[in-house]
């Protein structure tokens, strides 16, 4: 009979958590059937059955009907309080083909339907993050406070709010991002934390860069290598 002392020198290996287990299986099988018989359609921004929303409260954000979180496939949401004005923050963000600069999550950014690479309502960005190219278009714009883009391609339909509250202290900057099609559905089985851990840098540098600039020390937004 073998000794009881060889089995205890093996390395215990942890069962999966079974709620774990089961959130992985359900969402292989949203794949398969996402990819035998198509994900969810979910129209552009201002076509019907999916109007941009009139935001609840000064803090809420106005969500596309067809975007909201609860009907998602994959949600994500940052926040950050800094220690600036609105205004400081605005003008950081708007400047668009800088964020390669500053921004690792976004490179080979081109702006479209506005001059000297700034955001405006109608403003198409395309660029690269998350790996994946991208055509998005600006489609809420409300200087110094809101701003919200949709991206779409055949795998992946996304809107990406941006939120600026004014504080005691300066502001308040929320992003959510509200996705469906196959590449949410994969990112949220197998990379639940990428696109987390790369807006929370998003908002610690455009934090650092606001602040300076607040304070006069240079963080110059139009800025472009």
């Amino acid at each position: 009979m073998p000794d009881p002392a060889t089995f205890a020198a093996f390395p215990k290996v942890p069962l999966p958590d079974a709620a774990a287990a089961r959130s992985t299986v359900g969402g292989l099988l949203a794949v398969v059937g996402c990819l035998l018989g198509g994900c969810a359609g979910v129209p552009p921004v201002g076509a019907p059955g999916n109007a941009l929303t009139t935001p609840t409260a000064a803090d809420a954000i106005a969500w596309p009907e067809a975007y909201k979180p609860e009907l998602a496939t994959f949600t994500i949401t940052n926040s950050v309080l800094i220690s600036a004005p609105p205004e400081a923050v605005w003008d950081q963000l708007i400047h668009a083909e800088s964020w390669p600069n500053w921004y690792s999550g976004a490179t080979n950014v081109v702006v479209e339907g506005s001059t000297g690479g700034k955001l405006q309502e109608g403003s198409t960005i395309n660029w690269t993050t998350m790996d994946q190219d991208l055509v998005t278009k600006v489609v809420e714009f409300v200087p110094p406070y809101r701003m919200g883009w949709e991206s779409r391609q055949s795998t992946l339909k996304a809107y990406h709010a941006w939120l600026l509250i004014p504080t005691a202290e300066g502001t308040r900057v929320v992003t959510d991002e509200s996705q469906f099609g196959l590449l949410a559905h994969l990112q949220r089985i197998f990379l639940p934390n990428k696109l987390r851990k790369l807006h929370d840098e998003w908002l610690a540098v455009l934090k650092q860069r606001a602040e300076a600039a607040s304070l006069g020390g240079g963080a110059d937004a139009s800025e472009v290598n």
